[in-house]
């Protein structure tokens, strides 16, 4: 078989053939393979590098006002966690806290606003409403600083428990009016029998009657 100068013959994958101008077999490595995968490879870890820098540089490269409001995010996030969790410790609530949160610039969410549910119903007796009332205004008022709306939630339960104060007293005052009224009714009735033991007495002692 006649081949022509400079032929390529492919052996397996890493080597090839050809001849030369002298018709000799030379040996040659082919990493075009090789090469392509390095080149690849290569592609991939600098595409992982610039993700990571790029990373970096976008939290790292803040304008000034970026990093006004990063701080202040920052603080924000951790005063409301704090005034949620001192709700929380005042005996009332129900459930978890639950907060509203915004991106900053480095791409994380930050609280600035929550609340937590607290349980401000009447009990079956003007004792239990008062207890009632007096954990939900240790729940709302428990923050170093409560917000409008723990005032408001605070005010509510101190009319709730005015009101239960209110109907505890007359109910004492009733009980004490109802004791009143039946001693009276009891001496009134002790008078009356006394009376009534007297005028016996004094009929059955007059003066006797000759037959």
């Amino acid at each position: 078989m006649q081949t022509g100068l400079n032929a390529l013959y492919t052996i397996g994958s890493n080597y090839s053939i050809r001849l030369n101008e002298k018709e000799l077999l030379v040996y040659e490595d082919d990493t075009t393979g090789e090469s392509k995968k390095s080149q690849q490879t290569q592609k991939n870890d600098e595409r992982e590098k610039a993700k990571e820098k790029s990373k970096t540089s976008s939290q790292s490269e803040l304008s000034q006002d970026e990093e006004r409001l990063l701080k202040e995010l920052q603080s924000r996030d951790s005063q409301v966690r704090a005034h949620e969790a001192a709700h929380k410790s005042g005996g009332a609530s129900t459930g978890a806290a639950s907060y509203t949160y915004q991106k900053g610039p480095d791409g994380r969410m930050y609280a600035i606003g929550g609340e937590v549910s607290v349980s401000m119903k009447s009990g079956s007796t003007p004792q239990e409403t008062i207890s009632n009332a007096q954990a939900v205004i240790a729940s709302a008022m428990a923050p170093a600083n409560p917000s409008p709306q723990d005032y408001a939630v605070a005010s509510s339960a101190r009319v709730m428990m005015m009101k239960a104060q209110q109907q505890a007293r007359k109910e004492l005052q009733d009980e004490m009016s109802g004791k009143e009224i039946y001693k009276n009714e009891v001496d009134k009735n002790s008078n009356e029998m006394s009376k009534k033991e007297d005028a016996s007495i004094k009929g059955s002692s007059g003066v006797d009657i000759p037959a």
